[in-house]
């Protein structure tokens, strides 16, 4: 392993490196806390609390089920559920049963959700009722076998659930009707379950567990290969380097974490769920964060110990009137991701909690966790932290070569956590690796010579909204299949609200285009945080001597306004 200067600057007991190979498998590890924290809450969902072990048995039952239906290990098996007690319970189950889960963002339109079952070549499917209608059009383009529908009460018992799928059905109407011929409701699917006989699968740490899909500068969206080892170790890192924050409540047993960010991105589904689990923790689990109201009468609920969550959440929740309704006495870990945290959010966070923000880095690739500030310091530091254990970082020039420390350069990651690679595309994994292993990032920083990493610009053109990645090739190649449109360009944006909001520059073919019209056409095949919040007409766009469009120029404002 190369030098590596951060570990000096190490909090007292953080290890230098972890042992990925402490458990085989991630169903291991949610089996030894299955069993060691049986009778403890796992995760909480409206105020109703579910045990280790009706984890245990509800995930056993399904995954009997699912062997039941013919599915074998390696098949994948698309999630497509918010924040539901059901989330946790199929994906355990999936683990379980060797299968590779594919988390699939629910708000997806029905032209990414169809890109997404056909590459990854999805088997089966569990869906909310919310978002039947989205998989009805797509169903008979993709090869799935099984479809399992969730509803948002089914797991409350009586008589709150049937009174919370009332509401959401009929008061708020968030299900619209759909016809999906064939599938089984997931209440059905765990009460069969529970009487076939279940065949724990035969893993290794080598074995596929998650496909996890992000954007790619070619505007196609890849599914990022995590195995279990990837997974494993993530957690591990992840534990080692929290243990600090912990040592700030000695004789804590039972950490309950906020889930309020979605659990099919990778930040939470490792830092939250997976972390929780192997903590013997409680996560409360937050389907509509952008419920302001509702999430922090959720939280006052609750006695409050970590909360991992993006810069613009931490900015709502200080600015709501109820933000006092909460106890945040007990907050001793909160972990800033997906998104550069601002100071000014970070300071007040500190000011009102007593708990500062602690800034960390990673993406899909690396299971997410890369980086991470120091959690028992008070100090915002304005940079996203040193490597965690088992992991190092370089930065390097265009050709991969490794630059001295203060030199600005692309970031680059070698650890257990990195991807083993892009699903079926081997070609864009032989690009995004240097010779010797290390993923480049696309991210450009600066490492200081303790250790410490600040990203300066983004090599890529990604769009970063909210947490969330939003490649300009995926926006242009919506935006010119509406007709009227000759070219577009899009860039990121400065956004009070987002970090960064998409802007769309577009070259008209259709005197009568307008902005109300693109708008609504691109809503129908994006999903909210990739559509443009800012539509600009022009003449035309900048383009280099070969034709092709300079998002620098336009970002720089290196056209004037047609």
């Amino acid at each position: 392993m190369m030098d590596r200067p951060w570990l000096a600057q190490y909090p007292e007991g953080v290890p230098a490196d972890i042992d990925p190979g402490s458990y085989r498998s991630l169903a291991h590890l949610l089996q030894r806390s299955f069993a060691e924290y049986a009778d403890r809450p796992a995760f909480a969902f409206m105020g109703r609390r579910t045990t280790y072990a009706q984890w245990d048995a509800h995930s056993t039952a399904f995954a009997a089920w699912l062997q039941h239906k013919g599915l074998k290990p390696g098949d994948r098996v698309a999630v497509m559920m918010p924040n539901v007690p059901q989330y946790p319970i199929a994906v355990a189950a999936i683990l379980r049963a060797g299968m590779v889960v594919v988390n699939v963002n629910p708000l997806y339109t029905p032209r990414e959700l169809e890109h997404q079952l056909r590459d990854s070549g999805a088997a089966a499917m569990i869906v909310l009722e919310n978002f039947g209608h989205t998989l009805e059009q797509v169903e008979d383009r993709a090869a799935l076998r099984v479809v399992v529908v969730a509803s948002m009460g089914e797991m409350l018992g009586f008589p709150l659930g049937p009174v919370v799928n009332y509401v959401v059905r009929h008061k708020k109407r968030l299900v619209p009707r759909y016809t999906l011929p064939g599938h089984v409701r997931f209440k059905k699917a765990l009460e069969e379950g529970g009487g076939m006989h279940f065949t724990p699968a035969d893993m290794t740490a080598e074995d596929v567990a998650v496909l996890q899909y992000t954007g790619g500068t070619t505007g196609v969206s890849k599914g990022a290969t995590l195995t279990h080892r990837n997974l494993v170790a993530n957690v591990l890192q992840s534990d080692a380097w929290n243990q600090p924050a912990l040592r700030k409540a000695p004789g804590l047993e039972h950490l309950n974490t906020v889930c309020a960010l979605p659990l099919y991105h990778i930040f939470a589904f490792t830092v939250v769920m997976l972390l929780s689990a192997a903590q013997g923790g409680m996560m409360i689990l937050i389907p509509n964060p952008r419920d302001l109201p509702g999430t922090l009468k959720e939280l006052a609920r609750y006695e409050i110990h970590s909360f991992p969550a993006v810069n613009t959440l931490f900015n709502a929740l200080l600015h709501h009137p109820d933000f006092d309704k909460v106890n945040w006495t007990h907050l001793i870990n909160s972990l800033g991701g997906g998104m550069a945290v601002q100071e000014a959010v970070a300071r007040q966070w500190l000011e009102r909690t007593g708990c500062p923000i602690c800034e960390g880095y990673g993406l899909s690739e690396t299971s997410p966790s890369v980086c991470c500030n120091p959690t028992d310091t008070d100090h915002f530091s304005g940079t996203i932290g040193m490597p965690l254990p088992s992991t190092e970082i370089v930065v390097v020039d265009d050709d991969g070569r490794p630059l001295s420390i203060g030199q600005p350069g692309e970031i680059a990651v070698r650890g257990p956590q990195v991807m083993r690679g892009y699903w079926g595309r081997d070609d864009e994994t032989a690009k995004a690796f240097t010779a010797d292993g290390f993923f480049k990032t696309g991210d450009v920083g600066i490492m200081d010579a303790q250790g410490y990493v600040k990203i300066v610009d983004r090599k890529k053109d990604m769009i970063l909204v909210s947490g969330f990645n939003v490649y300009p090739n995926e926006v242009e190649d919506v935006a010119v299949m509406c007709p009227g449109v000759l070219e577009a360009a899009a860039i990121g944006m400065s956004d009070s609200n987002s970090g960064e909001a998409v802007k769309l520059f577009v070259v008209r073919k259709d005197a009568l285009l307008t902005e109300d019209v693109l708008k609504a056409f691109m809503a129908e095949r994006l999903t909210g945080y990739k559509r443009p919040k800012q539509i600009v007409f022009r003449e035309e766009l900048p383009k280099t001597p070969v034709g092709k469009i300079l998002r620098r120029a336009l970002r720089d404002g290196g056209i004037a306004a047609g």
